[in-house]
């Protein structure tokens, strides 16, 4: 319509342009996007942008074209166990949780010592300052004895790409008695989330690696 010599629509216009973007292929290792770009199979800019958007994440995309729009062609997302922090669980489930889903390290070995021989039904002789926790735990076949539960504790559970280095980090551990007179146990994270950023630069370093005789692919994270 026209007002006072104005052209105005009363509708959102967009314009028709013929600029197809191919559909994204989702990856699940950093081995396959590495693979995958080496191999030369589709036709990509001269260059290109690897995003490490999470120590889960990361994704390709091209560079900016005429129309100042990107083509987005892979997403990675790691496949990593779950694992409940901040949650209490049975005894037996935290042990076979330990053993499982976090790499060996002094602090692991400790907590499965500790943990292992807890004697079940002793919760009522826990003392708990709010720092440090007692627990009776069996140190021979017919004798016990009383031990501080381990705090703070380093350990390295798989948080990220496998082929990367799964960063070290902090955790509180606490017990608690179920109802049954039995022990339950929980970790809980205390290094603010600082292990995601080591996590994203151990991928970044990775990526720039596998990919340092092709400079047309830049690496962000």
């Amino acid at each position: 319509m026209s007002v006072d010599g104005e052209q105005y629509c009363d509708k959102e216009l967009h314009r028709i342009s013929f600029n197809p973007k191919a559909r994204s292929i989702e990856m699940t290792t950093l081995t396959s996007l590495v693979e995958y770009i080496k191999a030369n199979i589709d036709t990509m800019d001269e260059n290109m942008i690897i995003h490490v958007q999470s120590p889960t994440k990361v994704a390709l995309y091209s560079k900016l074209d005429d129309e100042r729009e990107r083509e987005f062609l892979v997403e990675v997302n790691a496949q990593v166990p779950e694992f409940r922090y901040g949650r209490y669980m049975d005894h037996e489930s935290f042990l076979i949780a330990l053993q499982s889903k976090f790499i060996d390290n002094p602090d692991r070995e400790l907590l499965l010592k500790f943990t292992g021989t807890v004697e079940s039904g002793t919760v009522s002789q826990y003392g708990d300052d709010g720092i440090t926790q007692k627990a009776t735990i069996k140190t021979g076949i017919a004798s016990k004895g009383e031990a501080i539960v381990p705090n703070p504790v380093k350990l390295r559970p798989f948080r990220t790409f496998l082929e990367v280095e799964q960063p070290e980090s902090a955790f509180v551990f606490r017990m608690q008695q179920d109802g049954n007179g039995g022990v339950n146990c929980a970790i809980f994270e205390a290094d603010g989330g600082a292990w995601k950023n080591a996590a994203m630069r151990n991928v970044k370093e990775y990526l720039k690696f596998e990919l340092a005789d092709m400079p047309q692919f830049t690496v962000i994270s």
